[in-house]
């Protein structure tokens, strides 16, 4: 499955896979809206699939929006595919922001 971001309310909804094909553009895409904000809300509830070099990206947007002071959540710790990829690492993610 292709991956797909959309805004919805303000909450960065990712669907589909996060795998090493297509992180660099990922990457890219969340640091950009990082310089132009200061706070990202990414909900990962709908991700099928997630790799070591996914969850590597979304590891290092997390530290570095919080070297620059900017709040970055990321939300579905439900589910399973995350759950299980992100393993030790698995502090950064948030059951729900509210």
């Amino acid at each position: 499955m292709a991956l797909q971001i959309t805004n919805n309310y303000g909450i960065i909804e990712i669907s589909g896979n996060i795998v090493a094909e297509n992180t660099r553009s990922l990457k890219q895409h969340f640091e950009q809206l990082l310089s132009k904000s200061d706070q990202i809300i990414l909900s990962v509830d709908h991700v099928t699939k997630i790799d070591a070099s996914g969850v590597q990206v979304l590891t290092t947007l997390y530290k570095n929006a919080m070297k620059l002071n900017k709040i970055f959540c990321i939300i579905g710790k439900e589910n399973k595919n995350i759950q299980n990829a992100f393993g030790k690492v698995n502090y950064i993610l948030r059951s729900d922001f509210v």
